[in-house]
């Protein structure tokens, strides 16, 4: 796996949940591709799950396996990429800690992703942790000297901060860490099967990426479509409905066809699902052959995160030398 590359690319998911086709279109889809052209570590964000799952960390330890086997399914090659457990990786603990100190609360209130994100958390007050997100993550990015970032576009502000961290750090002490950029892809945001905002996990609307055909099947037959067509030959609104989206992203090739037909009401709702459900399950079915090599072999998964993660802390064992030594806190050690 050596790669005499100059530049490298973090991403990662909080593992609240099995991961959904909207993970896939968003962001999976995307890191697959960057594998073969940078150094790639993916990260098994388990500190940040406990941002809102702190007083259920055995939910955190059942999904962590669940959401590697996820990432080899999608195409993540361990030949590659490496995969890697945030809480093994003290150093970016240790970093969050460094970075907290000269980052402002108020810069951290009106980050309108932690805005956002809090009022769908379900928390009755705003935890420390949760607050520090963006902190934490910044820790995530720079522990690495990650460049590039793979990200949506609502995780910008969070990346922005990472950003002016890198440049406070450098202005404060010395300039040893990277700014990184984001690569924001041009991917079509996937509705919920319900039709109510984006798919997600926590929202149960979503199609998983383990799902089996009949699962997959069903889950479309009974997905919302546009109210206002009672009969087949009624017009139709793709616009405003889940299943058009999903056309989009898994048969672009087919999708003006299928906005025409619906358009006129020549083609029915169940045929319009007939034909997405299909597409779909032509990505997941090798998903679910890679998905069965490995789950018959969970050792060899094992290996997979204790190797990925044995480079994260060599990489961060790296950059908190070059950190402490500018923040002068290598005491024994000059």
């Amino acid at each position: 796996m050596e790669k005499s590359l100059k530049e490298r690319v973090l991403s990662g998911d909080r593992v609240t949940g099995r991961l959904h086709i909207g993970h896939y279109v968003g962001s999976l889809k995307h890191r697959v591709e960057l594998q073969s052209q940078y150094e790639t570590l993916v990260m098994l964000a388990d500190v940040q799950a406990l941002t809102t799952h702190f007083d259920r960390p055995e939910l955190i330890r059942g999904h962590l396996f669940d959401v590697a086997l996820d990432y080899l399914a999608a195409g993540i090659d361990p030949e590659k990429s490496f995969i890697f457990v945030q809480s093994m990786v003290p150093e970016i603990a240790e970093l969050t800690v460094f970075y907290s100190m000269f980052v402002t609360v108020n810069a951290l209130r009106h980050n309108p992703t932690v805005k956002a994100e809090s009022k769908g958390s379900g928390l009755d007050e705003m935890y420390y942790g949760f607050l520090g997100y963006p902190v934490s993550q910044a820790a995530d990015i720079t522990f690495c000297k990650a460049t590039i970032i793979p990200v949506g576009e609502d995780q910008l502000p969070h990346l922005e901060l990472t950003r002016k961290i890198v440049r406070r750090f450098g202005e404060l002490y010395r300039p040893v860490l990277v700014e990184p950029r984001a690569v924001v892809g041009d991917v079509p945001r996937l509705a919920g099967l319900d039709g109510h905002g984006k798919m997600s996990k926590s929202q149960g609307n979503a199609i998983a990426l383990d799902s089996s055909r009949e699962e997959l099947e069903s889950r479309i037959r009974k997905a919302v479509t546009d109210p206002a067509r009672v009969r087949k030959d009624d017009p139709g609104h793709p616009d405003i409905c889940p299943i058009y989206s999903y056309h989009e992203a898994f048969r672009p090739e087919g999708a003006a066809e299928i906005r025409e037909s619906c358009t006129k009401g020549t083609i029915g709702c169940s045929g319009c699902k007939k034909l997405v459900a299909a597409a779909i399950d032509g990505l997941l079915e090798p998903m679910r052959e890679r998905r069965a090599f490995y789950e018959q072999r969970p050792e060899r998964v094992k290996e997979i995160l204790l190797a990925g993660t044995d480079r994260a802390r060599e990489l961060g064992k790296e950059t908190m030398l070059e950190v402490r030594e500018a923040m002068g806190l290598d005491y024994f050690f000059r």
